[in-house]
């Protein structure tokens, strides 16, 4: 009775990674793309360059979030504590980043609007 909730929490936990992966790659070429042309262009106000990168926080806090939601959804299925564990260390480790990446994001939009 529990193997097709297994097989298909195996199935969801690889296709939120895959959105996770989609996700943090398109942010990661925007980014990039964002990058090369602020070289070719020259010197760009340090507030385009800002949104650049706060647009990417953005991306990657989406992509972190959906890698949290597999996570939790995998450790429904763990058969011991040490997977359990090391999903648990993994969650701490991305909500923690996800944290700091909304702090830097946060301080950068402050940091925007005190610049008339």
């Amino acid at each position: 009775m529990e193997e097709w909730l297994i097989h298909l929490t195996e199935g969801a936990v690889v296709v939120i990674n895959a959105f996770a992966l989609v996700v943090v790659l398109y942010g990661t070429v925007e980014a990039f793309a964002a990058a090369v042309r602020i070289v070719v262009a020259g010197p760009i106000p340090e507030d385009d360059r800002s949104l650049i990168w706060l647009r990417f926080g953005r991306w990657l806090v989406a992509g972190l979030t959906f890698q949290l939601a597999a996570d939790i959804i995998e450790t429904s299925i763990s058969p011991n504590w040490e997977e359990i564990g090391r999903f648990a260390a993994i969650a701490v480790i991305r909500t923690f980043l996800n944290y700091f990446v909304n702090r830097d994001m946060e301080e950068l939009l402050e940091r925007r609007k005190a610049v008339p």
